[in-house]
């Protein structure tokens, strides 16, 4: 049987990009059960209320959801439950220090497949204030009308 190569993307948290501001990106591991890699090999997760915590030197997933395997039995897992992190200790000691600032929490990004491992893509962000949305999106939208007059003047319209 071959090995799987590459990065399979299962769930995505576009909302956060939009809530946050992204300071730094850090990949982890995942301690899962047999049910849960099974759903989310499925393609079944939410990452939408998602958060880490640190505690006791550990890092832990809180809030994201990954359904019950449909096929599962009385082993299922529960849905919500706090899932493990793996990352270094001096990762862990960097996102301490981080943390610890005012406004700094911890949300991922996406949750993947990277050579058959389920990994999480975490950030340490900063949360937005409502006239940073309105603006990032006015930005966006003057990006977008200025695409189009390129593209309708390269046509010829």
């Amino acid at each position: 049987m071959s090995r799987e190569q590459g990065r399979k993307l299962v769930a995505q948290n576009k909302k956060a990009r939009h809530d946050y501001h992204i300071e730094d990106v850090y990949e982890a591991g995942l301690v899962l059960l047999g049910t849960e890699v099974k759903s989310l090999r499925a393609g079944r997760a939410s990452l939408v209320d998602g958060f880490a915590v640190l505690k006791d030197g550990e890092a832990w997933l809180q809030n994201v959801h990954i359904p019950e395997y449909v096929m599962g039995t009385w082993t299922n897992h529960e849905p919500r439950r706090p899932r493990k992190l793996l990352l270094h200790r001096q990762e862990i000691s960097k996102l301490i220090g981080k943390t610890k600032e005012s406004g700094l929490t911890l949300v991922p990004l996406a949750l993947y497949f990277k050579d058959g491992k389920a990994k999480v893509e975490i950030a340490v962000a900063r949360g937005k204030k409502t006239y940073d949305k309105r603006q990032a999106l006015a930005e966006q939208q003057a990006k977008r009308e200025a695409d189009r007059a390129v593209a309708r003047r390269g046509r010829g319209d």
